[in-house]
């Protein structure tokens, strides 16, 4: 029995596989900034871009959807209102997991390159709006009067 909820499950598998990538190079950057930093630059610089990408694929397939559906902000990109709980429980805690570690290292090593860690949690942003405009159950629109 698998823990990973469908449909959309590959996108809630690499979420947590970018957190625990991410989580490792943020710890081993701290111990050492100057020796060990450069993996955690590559890390958290590779989870924002492909954060950054994701939630423009998001961008467009709500674009799509909200033809017919009414699809907001907080709904997309957060899963309120539009997403099951144990899918926003999975994805929202990877994100979570990534900005609280994201933080805690940079400020434990300020103005190093442990801050780029902060830019992480676009990546877990980034799927749950990917999920959820992929899979999201949104209102149907009314019709427009007027047409």
């Amino acid at each position: 029995m698998s823990v990973i909820p469908e449909p959309g499950g590959d996108l809630i598998r690499a979420s947590w596989i970018g957190t625990l990538i991410f989580v490792t190079a943020a710890v081993v950057a701290t111990i050492d900034p100057d020796a060990l930093g450069w993996p955690g630059i590559i890390v958290s610089l590779a989870l924002f871009t492909m954060g950054a990408v994701a939630m423009l694929m998001a961008f467009f397939v709500a674009v799509e959807r909200s033809r017919t559906q009414t699809i907001a902000v907080g709904g997309l990109y957060f899963g309120a209102g539009s997403t099951p709980r144990v899918i926003r429980g999975h994805l929202l805690g990877a994100a979570g997991i990534q900005l609280a570690v994201g933080i805690t290292t940079a400020s434990i090593r300020p103005f190093t390159v442990v801050a780029f860690g902060t830019l992480a949690p676009v990546f877990g942003l980034g799927l749950m709006g990917l999920w959820t405009a992929r899979h999201g159950q949104f209102p149907e629109r009314e019709p427009d009067p007027k047409r």
